[in-house]
């Protein structure tokens, strides 16, 4: 069982430590059900009443709970719990998992053409095609897949079963995990009177580096520009960016979520789980789209953004839907009439 002392933990995180610097901590867990060995946080108000009664061994707090958790016991104050929070859990899996070996599981199938760095650990029946380039310090899971002439980046970590089709490009530092599939043509195809006739996808996927993508997870590869996903991307389970896309730095998208081709992002949004957003759209920097909601047209002014319409029949629709963009408006017009009539 890993442990560490609340002064080893305060001197990685910095902050005020009130309280027994060699108290061992086992375990990192929430206010309930904590026990003496447990170190906690607090970070959103509406668990403050959690506090005083938890039987936690330390708490993570900001300045503005200090006083209450001083008088409850043993506290760290940081100027940011959450985040504090985060850096420990970061921290304590470093110390704690196992780490991955280099080198080459012999059941691999290493093209010779391929570019596979000494520090890198390449896992059971994993394929590196022609080309390839997996950088130091990489980590390739079991059965996975990199394409020809695909990049994987310095320190980035590819769970079990990944793909990467041919030409894709991921920088340093990225979590993909488990089902991800990278550079799959995008949606194309043009209508004949024989049926649907593909258009070829000739782009490329480009991702930048401290890249995060959930489990399930697909994003297209380019028809003729590429699939650009920028740095600091975090991407939920099972999201579909389609063709052309450019998500901006820093933008977090949750699960569920489909983006379709052609859409720019931009950097710093928040994107709410099952959001819909519809092709060839712009989105600003800094919007935040909430759950569930169809984006049917661009955001220009950043801003937080909500709505989902009932589905009608495409005509009535649409006359509902303009109805609607006008209702307060009407409202206040209304008002005004009333206010004027006897």
């Amino acid at each position: 069982m890993a442990d560490a002392t609340l002064g080893e933990i305060a001197a990685h995180l910095g902050g005020e430590l009130i309280g027994d610097p060699g108290l061992r901590i086992t375990r990192i867990g929430p206010l309930e059900g904590a026990t003496p060995s447990t170190i906690s946080f607090l970070s959103n108000p509406k668990y403050h009443s959690q506090l005083a009664g938890s039987h936690a061994g330390c708490v993570i707090v900001g300045p503005a709970s200090r006083d209450a958790a001083i008088a409850r016991g043993a506290t760290l104050v940081t100027a940011d719990a959450y985040l504090s929070f985060a850096h420990l859990t970061q921290w304590w899996a470093a110390r704690t998992r196992p780490p991955d070996l280099p080198g080459i599981h012999p059941s691999a199938v290493i093209d010779p053409a391929a570019q596979v760095a000494r520090s890198a650990s390449i896992g059971p029946f994993v394929v590196v095609e022609a080309g390839a380039v997996v950088e130091e310090d990489a980590v390739i899971g079991a059965h996975s897949f990199i394409g020809r002439d695909a990049r994987v980046g310095w320190g980035t970590r590819l769970a079990p079963r990944v793909s990467l089709m041919f030409g894709t490009q991921i920088g340093a530092r990225g979590i993909v995990h488990s089902g991800v599939v990278l550079g799959a043509d995008g949606f194309g195809f043009a209508a004949s009177p024989s049926g649907a006739v593909k258009i070829e996808q000739l782009g490329n996927v480009r991702i930048g580096n401290d890249v995060e993508i959930g489990a399930n997870t697909c994003i297209d590869r380019g028809a003729l520009d590429d699939t650009v996903i920028e740095d600091g991307v975090k991407i939920d389970n099972l999201v579909q960016i389609g063709h052309n896309c450019r998500i901006g730095a820093h933008t977090a998208i949750a699960g569920c979520t489909g983006i379709a081709g052609s859409s720019i992002i931009g950097s710093r949004c928040i994107i709410g789980g099952a959001a819909m957003i519809t092709g060839h759209l712009k989105i600003c920097d800094g919007t935040v789209i909430s759950s569930c909601t169809a984006v049917t047209r661009s955001i220009l002014k950043p801003g937080t953004y909500s709505g989902l319409f009932p589905m009608d029949d495409n005509a009535t629709w649409e006359k509902n839907a303009a109805t609607l963009r006008n209702l307060h408006a009407l409202r206040e017009r209304l008002r005004a009439l009333e206010k004027k009539t006897p």
